[in-house]
């Protein structure tokens, strides 16, 4: 199939230096328009031979194509091993923001939990971290049930679940809105939603609910539990049988929420360490890795000197993150990315160093014996 070059960009002698000068190891490349702009940053193992698969791709019905034929220029950066090319080229993607990259090509199989900021904050599942105020909990398998838990939790706590922009009217505000209350939505009628939408519920006691969910998803309160048991025990006195299975498949959907929770967290602070990774070429880098963030990177250390600087820097990045409340929006993305790579490479946990050994003290020797 023919391919379609644009004329400011001559793919043959982009090819000839390709072919010429890139090597098969680890790396991260960037695609640059004519006008010096990064359009795409990529990682591979084997640097040219991933290049080259660009100028085999037929336009336009090839992603890799369309690229090629929009770039002026592809320029690397070698990297000692594929982990710091993941990482590499993600730092890359935050930094220029490429028109080709979507979603920092990020997994679809993970969700996070969302608590927006605003007059009325809004609880809420997404894949992708959002700017501002909004603060982010997971990440979490299986997104189906994990929308339908937070549902369940929006429809306890009496919290709204329209759109982020929807004009809050509280009470308080009468004076600002001529006194008329505006018409809710079915939720507030079905009494799953408080209506911060109509003026039908106090700031006050609004932000009290968001702070009932919050308190929630970080494990320092099991309130709605207790709330769905109160229910579930009431119907169940009263012979309601049909309501209390209500109440009963409700604990369930919350019940198993919070264990995911907890399960999200634990796998976070799990990935506090120092990580070594071997390099393609001999070049091992050693990682401070805190609650699944790379705070510092260096050479492997090899002799005294260089162990006593690594040490000065697990001491000045390790413990520095929280265990408890939401995760920044700007670690979202990397957290991902340490879960997903010891997930999937089991065997990188073994050259992996705990804090602890790292500060420990040297142990004394013996005096010799005179």
């Amino acid at each position: 199939m023919t391919h379609l070059v644009p004329a400011a960009t001559d793919l043959a002698a982009l090819r000839r230096r390709v072919s010429l000068l890139a090597e098969d190891r680890p790396a991260v490349y960037r695609m640059i328009n004519p006008v010096g702009q990064v359009i795409y940053v990529g990682k591979s193992k084997k640097l040219r031979t991933r290049l080259l698969t660009y100028f085999r791709a037929s336009f336009p019905y090839d992603k890799a194509a369309r690229i090629l034929t929009a770039a002026a220029d592809i320029r690397w950066d070698y990297q000692p091993s594929d982990f710091a090319a993941h990482l590499s080229e993600l730092r890359h993607i935050k930094s220029h923001r490429p028109l080709y990259n979507v979603r920092m090509n990020r997994s679809r199989s993970w969700v996070l939990i969302k608590v927006s900021g605003g007059p009325a904050p809004k609880l809420y599942v997404g894949n992708a971290p959002s700017p501002g105020d909004v603060m982010h909990y997971g990440p979490f398998p299986s997104p189906t049930r994990v929308r339908d838990a937070v549902r369940t939790l929006n429809d306890l706590l009496g919290l709204r679940d329209c759109v982020l922009n929807m004009p809050i009217a509280y009470p308080e505000q009468g004076d600002l809105f001529g006194g008329e209350r505006r018409a809710c939505c079915i939720r507030y009628e079905l009494n799953t939603c408080s209506g911060p939408c109509g003026a039908l519920v106090s700031e006050i006691e609004y932000r009290r609910k968001v702070r009932a969910a919050v308190d929630f998803l970080e494990g320092r309160s099991i309130k709605p539990l207790d709330q769905i048991v109160t229910e579930m025990d009431a119907a169940s006195e009263e012979n309601e049988f049909e309501l209390a299975t209500l109440w009963r498949t409700r604990f369930d959907s919350i019940e198993w929420l919070f264990a995911a929770v907890n399960r999200a967290r634990a796998a976070i602070d799990s990935l506090s360490f120092v990580y070594t990774e071997p390099g393609a070429y001999g070049d091992e880098m050693s990682y401070v890795i805190d609650r699944a963030r790379v705070r510092a990177a260096a050479p492997a250390p090899r002799t005294p000197i260089e162990q006593e600087a690594f040490k000065a820097l697990v001491i000045e990045h390790s413990g520095r993150a929280s265990s408890a409340g939401p995760i920044p929006a700007d670690d979202v993305d990397e957290t991902l990315l340490l879960l997903s790579w010891f997930r999937n490479h089991p065997g990188a946990i073994r050259r992996t160093i705990p804090f602890e050994r790292w500060l420990a003290p040297e142990p004394q020797q013996e005096p010799s014996p005179c």
